[in-house]
């Protein structure tokens, strides 16, 4: 299929369709600090493409501003929160919409808009239940497929070049025409396999906000498990200590036996394993919400439809929270507060994102099958860079050597 993966462009694009999509903002800063816009109609977009990535440019204004910054995205206010402490403060009782959804379906352009407060909570628990019986269905799939996902447009170019650009909206149409025709099929029957679009036709959703969110999953879960599973491989070929433990409890829980959706369960320190490949790679570095309601935190105010970011690449980092950031360290995850900070960022727990609890499904089965066969070893020499967008990926192809075991 023609590059469906286009969807991974610079997140810099897609937080540009993003705000585009959203309502005018206040032209007011609210004296929280930050910088000044360097031009009137671009706002701070030049020192955004000077620093390398978004992430890279809020790295550098949360150490001189401190945990609550303001920069200017042409001419609108963004309002950046890089701590814990002050993430508590804002996900809890200040109302704002989903941040993912709210990206891509600028991105893709889809123009419908969220429902109230019980609607989002049963579409919340129709995906979860989506996720789990899609899973369970097709559990076996997962240990016999394996394929290139697509390498995408990310040079940030797709705005730029004409032909870029319909080759996008050529894919777009390709992937949509073929979901249509999946929802037509899936309607009104019974499969033995569950797919995850039974769920959303059985939950009474009309065919367009179906056809929407069916998009959303599936490009968002394929560029989440792709860039998860490299980069769990990747660090597991750092740590042999780290390596050999995760052997040690796959060979405990599997023994000579087939691997089980029942027994992925007691792989704890698996589990472990992806939560800190998440952290490490800093794997989605910025979320952002629209502020719905005037809120605040700390000591400053922030207006109503302001864009708020989740600087989650500079939060993961951050040493008062996680000892060692630096540090590949799956064991940080046996602290109780540890996985409550975790869950409380989206990335575990009842705030976990349905694409990631199927990426966390996908890499362990990957993880499972690799590690019960093979040494991963680094390749000597190589340095992996890393490109911060939507999802963290490496500059160049990273390799590895393996060795079969005994």
């Amino acid at each position: 299929m023609l590059d469906f993966a286009i969807f991974a462009v610079t997140f810099l694009l897609a937080l540009v369709g993003a705000v585009l999509y959203l309502y005018p903002a206040s032209r007011q800063a609210a004296g929280i600090p930050g910088v000044p816009p360097t031009e009137e109609k671009d706002g701070n977009l030049p020192d955004i493409v000077n620093s390398g990535s978004l992430h890279e440019f809020l790295v550098h204004l949360h150490e001189r501003y401190g945990p609550v910054v303001s920069f200017w995205f042409g001419r609108r206010l963004v309002v950046s929160l890089g701590t814990v402490d002050v993430l508590k403060q804002h996900i809890n009782p200040n109302k704002t919409s989903d941040p993912f959804e709210t990206m891509l379906k600028s991105l893709l352009r889809y123009q419908s808009t969220g429902g109230n407060v019980s609607e989002n909570h049963m579409r919340k628990k129709l995906y979860e239940n989506g996720v789990t019986a899609s899973l369970q269905s097709n559990f076996a799939l997962l240990l016999k497929v394996w394929a290139e996902i697509g390498k995408g447009f990310l040079d940030g170019s797709l705005d730029k070049s004409a032909n870029r650009k319909k080759q996008y909206e050529d894919a777009l149409m390709q992937l949509e025409s073929i979901l249509k025709k999946i929802i037509k099929e899936r309607r009104g029957m019974n499969f033995n396999q569950h797919i995850f679009i039974d769920s959303l036709v059985q939950g009474n959703l009309n065919d367009q906000q179906i056809l929407e969110d069916s998009m959303i999953f599936s490009l968002a879960s394929c560029i989440i498990t792709a860039k998860l599973c490299t980069w769990a491989i990747c660090f597991l070929t750092t740590s042999e200590e780290v390596q050999k433990k995760l052997y040690e409890e796959i060979d405990q829980v599997f023994g000579k036996g087939p691997i089980t959706p029942e027994k992925i369960e007691q792989l704890r320190y698996c589990r472990q394993v992806l939560c800190e490949t998440v952290r490490a790679a800093k794997l989605t570095p910025v979320s952002a919400r629209l502020q719905d309601v005037e809120g605040k935190v700390d000591k400053f105010i922030i207006p109503r439809e302001t864009l708020v970011l989740y600087a989650l690449g500079v939060v993961l980092q951050d040493p008062r929270t996680w000892p060692s950031p630096h540090k590949f360290d799956p064991e940080r995850f046996d602290d109780e507060s540890v996985m409550k900070t975790f869950s409380l960022l989206g990335f575990s727990g009842t705030q976990e994102c349905p694409e990631l609890r199927c990426a966390y499904m996908v890499t362990t089965v990957l993880l499972s099958v690799l590690v019960r066969r093979l040494h991963l070893l680094s390749v000597e020499g190589q340095v992996i860079e890393t490109k911060y967008e939507l999802v963290t990926s490496s500059k160049e192809e990273a390799w590895i050597t393996v060795s079969k075991r005994c």
